[in-house]
């Protein structure tokens, strides 16, 4: 598939037309709307992540809602070395909420808590905010995502590529900026279509590149059923859950999802499709 995919790239280079700056792709190439082609850009990425699951500790949240991640990938000629740049609208990896299973139903406040948290913690399990979504969100620029093309095509048992994330926690008693990992301190998924490599207890999970196929020129390939996974990677517990709270909700969240938890303990499974489409000829389709 990697050897289509550059032969085919070469030979639709010869028939590049000129394009606007501004247009978005066409036809085909309309999938890559947000790969930032005034880069000098390779390769346009779109991956939609339909199913998996995330691990964190005791919580095994499964994905349900889609999960984009979408840009473009620079290869300099004369290192080889690869650089990634973010979705033009800045939704390189899309902010999807995930329901967690269980959420904090059947958790109530510690007795020693003093009595009135006591009472505003129990009184909002009551009333039904027991629901709790994470969501997975980059925690880093989107150039500091890593793509390895040679291990993303070719299946090999090496990280393909990397995100620097942080996952949020968010109902109403856990406010909006209760979070696992930090902008400062980020979890870094290490993910690949081979084979991990986890210390223990965790065993080695497999990926897959999936099911590949090219358009007739060879300039796009679709990969279905892909699977990238990670299960080496450590989680911190919670902070800044409950607001002004914090410093007494951030140690229950963290018992209850079981945080922290060393690496060896902890997966990130994603399942779902990627495009990969020769950005010269991504850029000539635009208007």
């Amino acid at each position: 598939m990697r050897r289509l995919f550059l032969v085919g790239a070469m030979l639709a280079a010869l028939l590049i037309p000129a394009a606007s700056a501004s247009a978005a792709p066409t036809g085909e190439y309309a999938v890559f709307s947000q790969c930032p082609t005034e880069k000098n850009l390779f390769l346009c990425i779109y991956a939609k992540q339909t199913s998996g699951s995330v691990t964190t500790g005791k919580k095994t949240v499964p994905i349900k809602n889609p999960v984009t991640l979408q840009g473009g990938v620079e290869i300099n000629e004369t290192t080889g070395k690869s650089q990634f740049y973010g979705a033009k609208n800045g939704v390189t990896l899309s902010k999807t909420p995930q329901p967690v299973p269980g959420g904090l139903l059947g958790v109530v406040a510690p007795t020693w808590w003093p009595k009135f948290i006591q009472d505003w913690f129990n009184g909002l399990i009551n009333e039904g905010f027991t629901g709790v979504d994470a969501t997975v969100e980059l925690a880093r620029p989107a150039t500091e995502v890593k793509v390895n093309v040679n291990a993303l095509l070719s299946g090999l048992n090496e990280p393909d590529l990397i995100l620097p994330v942080k996952i949020k926690l968010d109902n109403a008693i856990l406010g909006s900026n209760c979070y696992m990992g930090s902008s400062t301190s980020p979890i870094y998924w290490n993910l690949t279509v081979g084979t991990t490599s986890p210390p223990p207890p965790n065993k080695p999970i497999s990926g897959t590149t999936g099911e590949g196929t090219a358009n007739e020129i060879g300039s796009i390939l679709r990969f279905k059923g892909q699977r990238q996974v990670d299960n080496s990677f450590a989680v911190p517990a919670t902070s800044g859950c409950g607001g002004i709270f914090s410093f007494l909700v951030d140690p229950l969240v963290s018992s209850v999802v079981g945080v922290p938890s060393p690496a060896g303990t902890n997966a990130a499974i994603l399942e779902g499709t990627m495009e990969t489409g020769f950005a010269p000829l991504v850029k000539a389709s635009e208007p």
